[in-house]
């Protein structure tokens, strides 16, 4: 008999054991058990010919249709074509040199075939793929103890491994299964009427009906959700356990001088989540809190009256952005906000002010060197800075909160190393002008606490959005350089973006721009702001921005910016987020079909943040119909930034978003899809919390306990690890 853990080898041998672990990673039956089947196809309905794609692996359950063995052009030997059907569409399976196998794929025999669709004369075909007959009507039962009954399994397959040879592996491993301990908790399982762990393994995979298999699947994606927010809310449990410093508001003190300066009302969001905040910071607990929200929704403000509320109790706060051009954007748009509050100690500086200071990895020695001492002696409440806030010589007198903008840009060990520099562990508040699914939130981020910002701040202006189809309506394109000409002769500015540095467009391209067209070449900054600036838009004073200039050039270049003395700035993504100027009013993305959903969103946020309305013009060459021309299309539709991120997570792979592509390896969720399975895993999520409120040591729940540190010590942890 067999356990979860018994090893591949010591059931199946050493030769096939090695090819499932080449093969799909198998080393132990919980493995091979867990490479669940893709689909079942059922015996009499034929795979669906028509849908197969080129380059792909796949295994149809066909009927043969004709065969044809002849011999081959010029030189020795025999070409067998076997014609398959499932009843309207063909696929051809050819054979070089095997005309013996004409023999048993005799006209009206079943049988499953694999292997990778390729592509001859304009039609599809299998070369040399494995196959596996089903016998005979007089073999009935044969067949079906063969293939486990009328619904045959269909798994993702190699090359080396046939989904049916899976499946003969895979019903080795569930003959062998001794009984199983089941992990998920009873009163669960009854509550929702699943079957045991060993009766959902043997039917997800061995199944005497559809709805048999469906609910075996449900129960073992119920187990990823519940393991995974039982993970989470562990943990949160035990950060709430972590000794911290209370930060409780103060009267009298900068944060009050602050709000009194505030030249606008906050939003009523605004102030729920200010509430939520102040309300951890009195804890003596860390605050691990997420604060989402639109593009332009205000956090900014909400983390500045943080940290503020941090230096009035006699800490310090550390803001860590991802890129100088938003490091200097916050320093910029803090030092603006505060005003004299943020020169303590200085000629002019407010008496119950501080000081905020910045450091990047570029920064000269001299201004490095003072931010240093600055820091380290407490004197700045405020320290900005990227990556280079990480290093080993970065120290303070007293941490006590850290803020992380666009958290997603940053790992575990980057902000465990900032959190490292205080003397006990600080608060912190990490931020995405992403807006996240709710489930996506409670999937990823379960550990946190969560605020979400959806109100704009009064007098925001809509931002207009509109698809330019350059290569179908090439005066569209040009209308659009009308159009950034128009806003600047009002006295505004513009943005044009493009997905390159630089690249090798040729002249051509570049005339293509003075006529209004666009190359099939994707447009690049340096080629295209001295086209603009020959033609379309002669006689503006245009500027470029991208990464790879120096850290003072993108800061004067921003600066001027901002400070209206650059009209339209020609940039790449680096102003996807934070960037604030309320003058630029139109944005026009190059080869918009190149960029994602959420980063269209986040671009676009870029202008309309003043009291003018804001205009987006989405560049294409894309042909309608197609999916990069729909998700623009999308993008267009609709400014609820939520919305727009539940397309984009439909479009992208699951995995990115639940870790997968971060590690190496396999992740242990296998079936969960967080938009598919929302009441699935609001149920796991009330479920876990009842569980832990009970008994948060899992002591009356052994193989549970087991079960989580399993989770736990998989190396893939790292992607949930939020604290």
């Amino acid at each position: 008999m067999a356990t979860l853990d018994t090893k591949l080898i010591d059931l199946l041998g050493d030769r096939t054991a090695k090819a499932l672990e080449s093969g799909i990673g198998a080393r132990t039956v919980v493995d091979l058990l867990r490479h669940y089947p893709r689909r079942y196809a059922v015996r009499g309905e034929l795979t669906d010919i028509s849908e197969l794609k080129a380059d792909d692996e796949v295994t149809i359950l066909a009927e043969v249709f004709s065969t044809n063995a002849r011999p081959l052009h010029g030189r020795k030997g025999t070409i067998l074509e076997v014609v398959v059907t499932d009843g309207s569409s063909k696929l051809s399976l050819t054979f070089f040199n095997q005309a013996w196998r004409e023999r048993e794929l005799r006209v009206g025999r079943q049988g499953l075939f694999a292997g990778k669709v390729g592509i001859f004369n304009g039609k599809r075909q299998l070369s040399h793929p494995d196959y596996e007959l089903i016998a005979d009507g007089s073999d009935v039962d044969s067949a079906i103890d063969q293939f486990a009954g009328k619904y045959l399994p269909v798994y993702s397959a190699t090359a080396k491994l046939p989904s049916w040879k899976l499946a003969q592996c895979v019903k080795l491993a569930v003959d062998a299964l001794d009984d199983l301990p089941d992990f998920l908790p009873e009163q669960f399982r009854l509550k929702h009427h699943y079957p045991t762990l060993k009766e959902a393994l043997v039917a997800v995979h061995q199944p005497t009906d559809l709805d048999q298999a469906e609910l075996a699947r449900e129960r073992l994606t119920f187990d990823e959700a519940f393991l995974l927010q039982l993970l989470l809310l562990v943990r949160r449990a035990q950060l709430r356990e972590l000794n911290a410093t209370a930060r409780p508001a103060k009267l009298g003190g900068i944060l009050e001088e602050f709000d009194k300066s505030l030249p606008f009302e906050l939003t009523s969001g605004q102030h729920a989540v200010i509430e939520e905040i102040e309300g951890d910071l009195a804890q003596p607990h860390p605050m691990h809190r997420l604060l989402q929200g639109e593009v332009g929704s205000g956090k900014t403000v909400i983390a500045i009256r943080a940290m503020l509320a941090i230096i009035d109790s006699g800490g310090q706060a550390a803001l860590l952005a991802p890129t100088e051009v938003l490091a200097q954007q916050h320093l910029r748009t803090i030092r603006t906000l505060l005003g004299p509050l943020a020169h303590g100690g200085m000629l002019g500086g407010s008496e119950s002010g501080t000081q905020v200071t910045l450091m990047t990895g570029s920064q000269n020695s001299a201004s490095r060197r003072e931010a240093l001492t600055l820091a380290a002696s407490g004197e700045a409440g405020i320290v900005i800075g990227t990556h280079a806030l990480l290093g080993e010589s970065v120290g303070f007198k007293d941490l006590g909160l850290i803020v992380v903008d666009e958290q997603h840009r940053f790992g575990v060990e980057q902000r465990d190393a900032l959190k490292a520099k205080a003397q006990f562990p600080p608060h912190l508040l990490v931020m995405t002008a992403t807006p996240i699914p709710r489930t996506v939130a409670m999937t990823i981020f379960g550990d946190l606490d969560i605020s979400t910002l959806r109100e704009l701040p009064q007098g925001r202006q809509p931002i207009i959005t509109h698809v330019v189809p350059a290569l179908e309506k090439p005066t569209f394109l040009q209308r659009a350089w009308s159009r950034i000409r128009e806003e600047v002769e009002k006295g505004h500015q513009a943005y044009v973006v493009a997905p390159r540095i630089n690249g090798t467009a040729t002249a051509d391209a570049d005339m293509d721009f003075l006529f209004g067209t666009i190359s099939a070449e994707l447009t690049s900054v340096e080629e295209l702001a001295p086209t603009l600036h020959a033609g379309a838009l002669a006689g503006l004073r245009l500027a470029i921005l991208h990464g790879q200039l120096p850290s003072d050039v993108k800061d004067e270049t921003m600066r001027a910016f901002s400070e209206g003395k650059i009209d339209v700035l020609v940039s790449t993504t680096v102003i996807e987020v934070g960037v604030d100027v309320p003058n630029a009013t139109v944005m026009v993305i190059m080869d918009a079909d190149r960029f994602g959903v959420s980063q269209l969103h986040q671009l676009r946020g870029r202008v309309g943040r003043g009291s003018s309305p804001g205009l987006c013009l989405l560049v294409t060459n894309a042909v309608p119909e197609s999916s990069a021309r729909m998700r623009l299309e999308a993008v267009a539709s609709t400014l609820d930034g939520f919305e727009l991120s539940r397309i984009d997570l439909k479009q992208r792979r699951e995995g990115d978003v639940l870790g997968v592509s971060q590690s190496g390896t396999r992740s242990h969720l296998r079936l969960l899809r967080v938009l598919r399975d929302e009441d699935l895993i609001i149920r796991a999520r009330d479920d876990a919390q009842e569980l832990v409120d009970a008994d948060p040591t899992l002591f009356s729940y052994p193989a549970l306990a087991h079960e989580l540190k399993v989770l736990q010590a998989d190396e893939n942890a790292d992607y949930i690890d939020k604290a």
